[in-house]
């Protein structure tokens, strides 16, 4: 997608040359196997934050990134490698996910902090990833293994549905694997002691755990109830690190602090305020099978029950068993190539089939099909100064043609949108709510504009799951 190999090769040939070799780890004081200076770690993250930002947008909030990037510091200036430049990136992402680099480059995707529900919780997260920097946890795990280990080890915390998919394919390695239950608890365990450093409530980091704890669990009764089977938590992480674990009660207990502290709710929650909900205006909003994008001035429409994966550079529908997929992308359009010079441009020598002009909403574009085993439906339509390719196909055994009906709904939904559906690509927001007297989570739910399970999703956003309740007087989030 962006020139992988040779960054990668780079990659490969500094594991190949460095020596490997012993050194003291700063954080934890024991001696480790490592594979890399300090110098060679601190260049890997650098390589890595450009083929991130290629892939990933930025909160467009320049208030929220400085707030986030001010307390990061914080927090940076109480750990173990204060000398390493920090950098925190808030990702315009709703996945519920957060990572770090080697060299002590930290992201944090804006759906994860939608659900936290005070500063010391977001610091937690940021001094959780801190911890995987300052212990050189992907360095480590770098010298025990092979050259390429660090490339599937860089996600730290999080749900990360579909998120650390498209992160991964970044990296050059389409599995992420976890840092294992004892890393994942010594960052815990590090995180609350830069916490209690920074002046933050240690017990801020049991917490975090478990608003995690219970996306994992409204993802598993969601898809229950839908006959599915979920996808677990990401990298099973919550299969080996639950909330009431044992040892990882033990590791924040060990931190002077517990329970006293700084917690500053009110100020993160006048943070949120207004901060968008699910998707941004930038990046197009997805509602029921419709998606819309504002700026890009197009809607298209995807068949019941399929899923729509909203991504920087493309968007994916998907069937329920993810057997047939269609890709859209966007590219500039050629004024002096016709839709279906374009294409044929695009396939260079292969042969095309059923081919035949579109003509809808007054856009202009062509479709064709590449035959064989493998066979592709294609289609581009020409919209304003962009060329808009779809391409589908089906996986396994199955001819492309049980599908292709589908497919060709979804290329033919594509038109500008109207006066009315211009305020349909505008991205939900949180809110802010004082609870009035007899107001409930339900009530507050049927007022809210959640796409499904308004009661589930708000308990989630306030830190209520499974069956808490509000109270008068409250200062609570919303979705409006």
């Amino acid at each position: 997608m962006s020139g992988s190999k040779g960054w990668l090769a780079l990659v490969l040939l500094s594991g190949m040359l460095a020596l490997s070799g012993c050194a003291v780890n700063p954080a934890t004081g024991q001696t480790d196997f490592v594979m890399m200076s300090e110098q060679e770690e601190v260049s890997l993250g650098q390589r890595y934050h450009q083929e991130v930002l290629k892939q990933y947008s930025l909160v467009e909030d320049k208030a929220l990134r400085d707030y986030v990037e001010r307390i990061g510091q914080r927090m940076a200036r109480a750990s173990h490698r204060s000398n390493l430049n920090y950098q925190f990136t808030v990702v315009d992402s709703p996945e519920i996910n957060a990572f770090a680099l080697p060299g002590g480059y930290i992201y944090i995707h804006r759906g994860l902090m939608s659900y936290l529900n005070s500063e010391a919780e977001l610091a937690a997260v940021l001094g959780h990833e801190i911890g995987h920097v300052t212990a050189r946890h992907s360095v480590r795990q770098h010298g025990q293994s092979s050259a390429l280990s660090i490339l599937a080890n860089v996600v730290a915390i999080g749900t990360g549905y579909g998120a650390a998919g498209d992160l991964t394919n970044v990296l050059g390695t389409a599995v992420v694997r976890g840092y294992g239950r004892d890393m994942e608890l010594e960052a815990d365990g590090l995180g609350a002691q830069y916490l209690a450093r920074a002046g933050y409530d240690p017990q801020a980091m049991i917490q975090v755990v478990r608003v995690l704890k219970a996306q994992e669990d409204f993802a598993r009764a969601r898809a229950a109830a839908k006959g599915q089977e979920a996808s677990g938590g990401y990298h099973g992480l919550f299969d080996t690190h639950p909330d009431n674990d044992r040892r990882l009660q033990e590791v924040i207990g060990k931190v002077p602090g517990g329970g006293s502290g700084e917690v500053g709710r009110e100020a993160f929650l006048k943070r949120l305020n207004g901060v968008p909900f699910g998707d941004s205006a930038a990046s197009g909003v997805r509602r029921g099978q419709r998606f819309y994008h504002a700026e890009l001035n197009f809607t298209l429409e995807y068949p019941a029950g399929w899923g729509i994966v909203n991504q920087p550079d493309k968007l994916i529908g998907h069937t329920q068993d993810d057997q047939a997929f269609i890709i859209m992308g966007m590219e500039d359009r050629d004024e002096r190539l016709t839709p279906e010079e374009f294409l044929r441009k695009k396939v260079g020598r292969q042969s095309l089939v059923e081919e035949f002009n579109l003509k809808q909403a007054g856009l202009s574009g062509y479709a064709a099909m590449i035959p064989g085993d493998k066979a592709r439906r294609l289609a581009v339509v020409y919209h304003g100064k962009h060329a808009y390719m779809f391409v589908a196909a089906v996986k396994g055994r199955a001819p492309i043609e049980t599908q292709d009906d589908r497919f060709m709904q979804v290329i033919r939904s594509f038109r500008p949108l109207t006066s009315k559906e211009k305020a349909l690509a505008q991205p939900l927001r949180i809110r802010l709510h004082t609870v009035k007297a007899g107001e409930t989570i339900r009530s507050l739910a049927g007022s809210s504009k959640f796409n499904e399970d308004g009661e589930s999703q708000l308990r989630l956003l306030n830190g209520l799951y499974p069956s808490g309740e509000v109270k008068a007087g409250q200062v609570i989030k919303i979705v409006r």
